[in-house]
C-alpha cells in the first residue's frame, strides 16, 4: 500500500496493550512526530479503558482480523502481542500491504526470521524490529567510546542485565511452554546478544548455561552466555531474575583503559512512571552519581579512573527512523535479518545449554578456517 501523502501523519495500529504495548510503544509512537496511533487491537474492556485514558482519541478493534481488512486505513502495524503471536501476526500483516514492526524477539528460531525477512523484501515493505536498548544510554555511551578509540582494541565486553525478583510473577514470560517463547534467554537475551552484535560484530562460537532456580519457575531466570566473535573479542553475557547483589551493567576491558558502568538505563522506569518524551524537554538523563569511569589499573569503586558523562538515552530515536524508512528518507533501524543473526547466537545458546557444549557458527567463521574445517 502506499503511505499517506508526505506531510501528512502515518496511522499506527497497536496490536496487544500489555506491558510492551502500554508501557513502550504506545507512548513512543504517540510522541513521535509524524506518527499517530489510530488503532489498539485489544478485547479487554480494563485496557481500552486505559488506553482511552492515555491516548486519548483512538480507535479499537477487537482482533488484528479487523485491521486486514481495511489495511487501506493503516500505514504501519505495531505487534506488542506475546512471543508466540509475532510470526503469525506479522506475516498476516504483510500480505495485507503493510509495514510492520514487531517487539523482540521476531520470532522463535532464525529460520522463522529470515521467512519473514524474504516476505517483506518481496513485498516491498518496511519489517523491523524493536530492539530498543540500542538507544539506551549507557550503550550509546559504549558505542562512543569504541569510536573514538578511548578504550583502545576491545579484547572483553562484560554485560548484565540483573534483577532480583525471588518471587514469580506469573504469565506466558514465565511459562515453560516451547511454543510460549518465554525465559530470560529469549527475553533480555535479545537485548544483550543483540548489543553485543552490533558493537562487535559476527559470533563463531557460543558457549551457555541455563538455569532455572526460583521454586515454581518453568522456564530459565538465570542464564550466561559467552560469545567468541570473529575479529577475537569476548563477550561474557549475564541476565537473571535471581541476581541478589547486581554487577556492573558493563565492564569493557580494551588495550589501552577499561570502562565501567553501574546502574539501568532511566527511559523504562520514566515511561512505567507515566513520564512521556516531549520535544525541546530533557529526556533519557543520568545524574552525576551514576555516570560510568574510564581508566586503567585502580577499581571504579575506589576511586579508580575518571567519570564520562553518560549521553542521554534516546527511545524515540527508533520511532522517528522507522517513520524516515517508511517515507523512503532513511533507513531501517534494525532489520529482520540482523535480529536472525542474534537469533543464531540464542538458538546455540540454548543448545549448548542443554547439551554442555561449545557450539560453533561455521557461517561465520573466516574463510579459511570454513575451509579446514
Amino acid at each position: 500500500m502506499t503511505p499517506n501523502a508526505s506531510g501528512a501523519p502515518l496511522r499506527v495500529a497497536l496490536v496487544g496493550y500489555g506491558l510492551a504495548g502500554s508501557v513502550f510503544h504506545a507512548p513512543l509512537v504517540s510522541a513521535t512526530d509524524g506518527l499517530v496511533l489510530d488503532t489498539v487491537v485489544t478485547s479487554n474492556e480494563e485496557r481500552r479503558a486505559e488506553a482511552r485514558a492515555a491516548c486519548g482519541d483512538v480507535r479499537f478493534a477487537a482482533s488484528p482480523d479487523e485491521l486486514w481488512g481495511r489495511a487501506d486505513e493503516l500505514d504501519l502495524v505495531v505487534i506488542a502481542s506475546p512471543n508466540k503471536t509475532h510470526v503469525l501476526l506479522a506475516t498476516a500483516a504483510l500480505k495485507a500491504g503493510l509495514p510492520v514492526v514487531v517487539d523482540k524477539p521476531i520470532a522463535g528460531t532464525a529460520a522463522e526470521a529470515r521467512e519473514l525477512a524474504a516476505l517483506a523484501e518481496e513485498r516491498g515493505l518496511l519489517l523491523s524490529v524493536f530492539q530498543n536498548r540500542r538507544w539506551d544510554n549507557d550503550f550509546r555511551t559504549l558505542a562512543a567510546l569504541i569510536a573514538d578509540g578511548e578504550l583502545g582494541e576491545v579484547q572483553r565486553f562484560e554485560s548484565r542485565f540483573e534483577r532480583w525478583r525471588p518471587q514469580l510473577k506469573g504469565g506466558w514470560r514465565e511459562s515453560g511452554d516451547p511454543d510460549e517463547i518465554g525465559g530470560l534467554l529469549y527475553d533480555l537475551g535479545s537485548h544483550v546478544v543483540d548489543q553485543a552484535l552490533v558493537l562487535f560484530g559476527a559470533a563463531v562460537q557460543v558457549y551457555a548455561e541455563s538455569d532455572v532456580r526460583r521454586p515454581g519457575a518453568a522456564a530459565d531466570d538465570d542464564t550466561f552466555i559467552a560469545i567468541t566473535h570473529a575479529n577475537g573479542v569476548r563477550s561474557h553475557l549475564y541476565v537473571s531474575a535471581t541476581t541478589a547483589q547486581l554487577g556492573p551493567r558493563f565492564r569493557v576491558l580494551g588495550s589501552a583503559a577499561g570502562y565501567v558502568k553501574y546502574g539501568l538505563d532511566p527511559q523504562e522506569a520514566a515511561l512505567r512512571e507515566g513520564l512521556r518524551p516531549t520535544a525541546g524537554q530533557p529526556w533519557g538523563e543520568e545524574v552525576e552519581e551514576l555516570w560510568g569511569r574510564i581508566g586503567s589499573g585502580d577499581s571504579p569503586l575506589t576511586g579508580g579512573g575518571a567519570p564520562v558523562r553518560t549521553l542521554p538515552g534516546d527511545y524515540p530515536a527508533y520511532y522517528a527512523a522507522v517513520a524516515a524508512a517508511i517515507r523512503g528518507t532513511g533507513a531501517n533501524p534494525v532489520t529482520a535479518l540482523q535480529a536472525a543473526a542474534a537469533l543464531d547466537v540464542l538458538e546455540a545458546a540454548r543448545r549448548s545449554a542443554r547439551e554442555g557444549c561449545t557450539v560453533t557458527l561455521p557461517g561465520n567463521l573466516p574463510h579459511e578456517e570454513q575451509s579446514a574445517s
